[in-house]
């Protein structure tokens, strides 16, 4: 076949693959449109899913007569004019290839009305053919219906999902904008019901919990921060809240939803050691900035964006999320821990009915404000944690010199600890709180230099496979740093000189810790390719082998300490793995249980 031009048409639907993905990107695409034309209300109907119609009517500033065909070229639009304006665009739209991409695989009317205006004016546009347009009645705005999505592509069409889960697409999309537009208000209506009703509010964060649901309330912290001519701010959510999928997570550059790796990375390390690594924080966050650092012309689906300076974004999202977290009470309270036998906590994902849905009643936050300030485990501040923690000798018992508790402590079952504070009662896991204690002092300990190790007067072997031996390799450089002096010995064995001392002072046992350490580094268990990331695993693993164990009976001095390094030490709320190590039971909460309220 000889090399020919493609017809215009033919452009535009291989174009519409990029752009028009689905009914929901066919939404996305017209409701940022009604966005930037300034409406107030944005309706949207729906018919099977998307694909028999969809109409998006809004009431802003509609489109002149005479710039009605226009609109529906390839790359026509009013929100730049010149390679300049690509350095600092602020609409949600400036490419001018949705509504040319639409029509070469749909049916569209449009019908629109400037302010001013004597009557509206409608165009009819399907591929290459144009009707109009020619006057017609119709409200100030613009209303844009698409017929009959994908019906002249039908290959496109057997890619769809089923009408439901369609809807459900489109829903989650309007969720995701309108909570950035809280001004706007939004009506979603599917084969005539309406699912989707949120009116216009004063503040994103009333937005976010019509959205959301209103039992998030007292789970949801209020950030706000401004950094180098950045401003972070948002609702972060306590770590109970955390959920299977990171559907809770959201973020917004300058009001644009956008997907990026580097700011999820930074929400993660902001979590790190307060949730599972099989949980996904909840957090709304919002970024504003100048547009001239960020470039938004990187993806069609406009989703994606680059920043002048990613390592500054990314700081900054860690740091204020976590001085966010860190600032307030992380204990989970018993009375709204997310468990399938507590009836009053929702797991309903987002997407779902919710406060601003016709289904579910609704309900407005009063978020905590959270004060400011610097707190981590950077190495430039070890020298504070080792003011706290160097007094905790590593001895069997739990021996650091303090004074009797503030309140008395009792231990249930060889496991808990049961005391008491201004809020109500508190439950500790013992395990879970020393291990703690232990990770953070090995991470002081290994951020101001090496552990230090014991030699072994005679080396202790192990019965060592493939898997151990790869484990040895890739963990090769770190092994200095954590006083572990290791060397193969023969064709299935491998030899151990020296072991943390620390961990020979909790008769942690030195044989099956190697081995087990080895055999995880080797199969993929420990992220070896980031030394640091790979250190905080195994400091993990030596906390948790060197900590006191369910079923370890305490003395009322060892009780004393274990609730005063519970004051010591950051992040005490939660065990390096992510799991609460305390419980409260609040005053309120046993007044109601025994019938006091």
């Amino acid at each position: 076949m000889p090399i020919q031009r493609l017809s215009p048409l033919l452009v535009n639907q291989i174009a519409a693959g990029e752009v028009v993905e689905r009914p929901a990107s066919v939404v996305k695409e017209l409701v940022e449109n009604a966005i930037d034309a300034h409406a107030n209300h944005v309706r949207i109907e729906i018919d099977r899913g998307g694909l028999e119609r969809i109409q998006i009517a809004d009431d802003g500033s509609g489109i002149a007569e005479e710039e009605l065909l226009l609109a529906v070229e390839s790359h026509a639009t009013s929100k730049i004019s010149s390679p300049t304006d690509l350095d600092g665009v602020s609409t949600m739209g400036f490419r001018g290839e949705a509504l040319a991409s639409i029509t070469s695989v749909a049916r569209v009317e449009i019908r629109s009305r400037p302010p001013g205006a004597d009557h509206a004016s409608i165009v009819e546009v399907e591929g290459d053919r144009r009707e109009g347009p020619r006057p017609a009645s119709g409200p100030v705005g613009t209303m844009v219906t698409v017929h009959q999505l994908f019906g002249h592509v039908p290959a496109r069409r057997k890619f769809m999902k089923s009408e439901p889960a369609e809807m459900r697409r489109i829903s989650r999309i309007v969720q995701r904008i309108a909570m950035s537009h809280p001004d706007i208000a939004f009506t979603l209506i599917s084969n005539g019901r309406t699912t989707l009703d949120l009116p216009q509010r004063s503040s994103a964060r009333m937005r976010i919990l019509d959205v959301m649901g209103n039992e998030l309330d007292s789970q949801m912290l209020d950030l706000d921060i401004s950094r180098e001519g950045v401003r972070l701010w948002g609702l972060v959510g306590l770590p109970e809240v955390a959920r299977p999928t990171s559907q809770h997570q959201q973020i917004y550059l300058n009001g644009r939803p956008i997907n990026d790796r580097s700011l999820s990375h930074a929400l993660r390390e902001a979590y790190r050691g307060l949730v599972e690594p099989s949980r996904h924080p909840t957090a709304i966050l919002f970024i504003q900035m100048d547009p001239s650092r960020v470039d938004v012309n990187v993806h069609p689906a406009k989703t994606e964006v680059r920043f002048r300076d990613d390592r500054l974004l990314h700081s900054i999202v860690r740091r204020g999320v976590l001085e966010c977290l860190e600032a307030a009470d992380l204990t989970p309270s018993m009375g709204i821990m997310p468990s399938p036998s507590n009836p009053g906590f929702s797991s309903r994902p987002f997407g779902a009915a919710g406060p601003g849905v016709k289904s579910s009643p609704g309900g407005q936050v009063d978020p905590r404000s959270i004060a400011t300030g610097s707190r981590g485990f950077e190495v430039e501040q070890a020298r504070r944690i080792e003011e706290a923690l160097s007094d905790i000798p590593a001895v069997a018992p739990i021996t650091m010199p303090s004074p009797t508790p503030r309140s008395p402590a009792l231990q249930v079952h060889k496991t808990f600890v049961v005391t008491e504070d201004e809020h109500g009662l508190v439950i500790i896991d013992q395990h879970a709180l020393h291990e703690r204690v232990m990770f953070e002092k090995l991470l002081q300990r290994v951020s101001s230099g090496s552990l230090a190790s014991q030699q072994m007067l005679v080396p202790e072997m192990i019965d060592a496979g493939d898997a151990h031996f790869e484990g040895l390799e890739q963990l090769e450089p770190l092994l200095g740093r954590l006083g572990l002096d290791l060397s193969p010995s023969g064709p299935r064995s491998i030899s151990i000189h020296a072991f943390p001392s620390l961990l020979i002072e909790r008769n942690v046992a030195v044989g099956s810790f190697i081995s087990d350490l080895l055999e995880r580094a080797g199969s993929g268990g420990i992220p070896v390719r980031d030394h640091e990331e790979a250190l905080r695993e195994v400091l993990d693993m030596m906390a948790c082998k060197a900590a006191v164990k369910a079923g370890d009976q305490l003395t009322p001095q060892e009780l004393a300490d274990l609730l005063e390094m519970r004051e010591l030490v950051e992040r005490s709320s939660n065990c390096p793995h992510g799991r609460p190590t305390t419980l409260r039971l609040s005053i309120e909460d046993l007044e109601r249980q025994f019938g006091r309220r």
